[in-house]
């Protein structure tokens, strides 16, 4: 299954190591997911997960953090934005995660928000919480 990740399950499976984004997080790069990222929403990650607030409640620093981002980049494949399709979406900030799933032709948008990736199904894409996306895995 190819899956673009929003940042928010992303940071999820780093505040809790229970539920269904960190169990997500644990089968990437197994036989079951192809988690795609492209460089803008690696880079959103990076700059999410080390704001101060969140490095706070993960326990942690922004050095581990980099570690666990060295550690997804090896697993994900790169997607390569060849097209824009800007304005799709409510909110700016979600366009790279869509536009990450059209040119990495993902079969699925993993996401808290699902709201607001509705236009998604324009393009082919499902819209699932991490939650749904592991019982269609299993």
């Amino acid at each position: 299954m190819r899956l673009v990740l929003d940042t928010n399950v992303v940071l999820s499976a780093r505040l809790s190591r229970h539920g269904a984004s960190n169990a997500l997080l644990q089968v990437v790069g197994d036989d079951r997911i192809c988690m795609l990222a492209s460089v803008p929403l690696f880079v959103e990650y990076e700059a999410v997960l080390t704001r101060p607030e969140q490095l706070i409640a993960m326990h942690t620093t922004a050095r581990e953090v980099s570690k666990f981002l060295d550690a997804l980049a090896g697993m994900i494949e790169p997607v390569r934005l060849h097209y824009l399709w800007r304005p799709q979406l409510g909110d700016v900030a979600d366009e790279m995660v869509l536009e990450t799933a059209i040119n990495g032709r993902a079969e699925a948008i993993v996401t808290f928000n699902q709201r607001h990736f509705e236009p998604a199904v324009r393009f082919g894409v499902d819209v699932m919480s991490p939650a749904e996306t592991m019982r269609r895995l299993t």
